[in-house]
């Protein structure tokens, strides 16, 4: 079979920036050094790149997974051009196509079937067939003026934003070309590469906590040098939410961005899983494994009758729990009138609190079965 034919203007540009990079940096850096100023230049160039492909093109345009307010989607743009990732156009197109035949390796622009090399930069570098220019499933981005915009001017915002804007803030602290080394060439490669490793190793290295239904996997390491992009499982699963770390405590800047823009009005109508949904697809994703694990270990029938019985009474408690917790909410939101009014939302919050309870006491039962899964069966009292 030919290979596709090869992509010159890329394979240039990627071959020679990191060589320039890992070459001319240093070197610099050896005999000139490099100072505080042009340091703070490369993280924020690094961010200002990094988070209009994160909030930008991938939770904003690709997913619309919130709206934003037009001289936000102007930032993003801007951005966009500097991380040269391709037009917006091009990028939600191939994004989209990903996630509609993902794995699949006729029609997955970037699939991590064909390993690591394809889907980190290889399908970049020959014009292969399942990325082919098709902008019929971006129909909705032509009526933005700006998305618009960008993809006519894209060249020049490129030059603008790679060249001009280091070195003119290099001019402003005497040193133009550590500058144009540090927060143009270094911020260039590291950043795209940075989101390529979402295309690759996201899909390669981590757990499947909510779905196995495709390759992608959740990595906390990798949502560190990803602005939160590294919770890829969770997107897959849930690829409307504005998140990618669902949980307080996870590092998603870019999920930070778009929750404090919201309070400035800079953003609108974020989307979001609900508890129920996400609790669902983790159980569903325990259960299979447990009941794989039992076929694997032989484990005898009585734990498997117990496990089955915990799954289906832990779906029941969680759909329980979902109901009340929906009317405590509606409670709170009405006024209160007289008394009695106020007695019956006692009520409904008492009750929600009541299965809130039951839920947390199934979830330790369930948490120690898959614990004890395979150990001799405990006799009945």
């Amino acid at each position: 079979m030919d290979k596709a034919p090869i992509n010159w203007t890329n394979t240039v540009l990627f071959t020679t920036t990191p060589v320039f990079a890992i070459t001319l940096v240093p070197l610099y850096g050896y005999f000139y050094g490099y100072d505080l100023y042009e340091w703070i230049v490369f993280i924020l160039l690094m961010a200002f790149c990094g988070m209009s492909i994160t909030g930008g093109y991938h939770r904003l345009w690709s997913h619309k997974t919130y709206r934003a307010h037009p001289s936000l989607r102007f930032i993003f743009a801007i951005g966009g051009a500097c991380a040269v990732q391709n037009d917006i156009l091009h990028w939600v197109s191939d994004h989209r196509r990903h996630h509609r035949y993902v794995d699949n390796n006729d029609r997955d622009p970037y699939s991590a079937g064909k390993g690591f090399w394809f889907s980190h930069i290889g399908w970049i570098l020959r014009d292969y067939k399942s990325a082919t220019n098709d902008f019929s499933n971006v129909k909705d981005l032509r009526e933005d003026p700006i998305v618009c915009w960008q993809h006519t001017h894209y060249l020049k915002l490129v030059l603008i934003t790679n060249i001009g804007v280091p070195a003119f803030l290099g001019y402003l602290h005497g040193d133009i070309i550590a500058c144009l080394l540090l927060g143009g060439l270094l911020r260039l490669v590291l950043s795209q590469h940075a989101t390529y490793l979402i295309n690759s190793l996201a899909h390669m290295w981590g757990q499947q906590t909510y779905s196995d239904s495709s390759s992608a996997r959740d990595n906390s390491w990798l949502a560190l040098i990803t602005y939160g992009e590294g919770y890829h499982n969770y997107h897959h699963t849930f690829q409307w939410d504005y998140r990618n770390g669902v949980k307080w405590w996870h590092y998603d800047p870019t999920k930070w961005m778009i929750r404090l823009c919201s309070l400035v009005g800079l953003t609108q109508d974020l989307k979001r899983s609900t508890l129920a949904q996400i609790e669902e697809a983790k159980l569903e994703m325990q259960y299979r494994i447990a009941t794989e694990r039992c076929e694997l270990l032989n484990i005898p029938e009585n734990w498997r009758l117990c496990l089955k019985q915990e799954y289906e009474q832990f779906l029941e408690t969680l759909q329980l729990w979902t109901d009340h917790r929906q009317a405590w909410y509606e409670a709170k939101g009405k006024k209160i009138q007289r008394s009695l009014e106020h007695w019956d939302q006692l009520q409904v919050r008492d009750k929600y609190k009541e299965v809130q309870y039951s839920l947390k006491i199934q979830r330790r039962r369930w948490q120690k079965i898959l614990r004890n899964l395979g150990e001799p069966f405990p006799n009945p009292a």
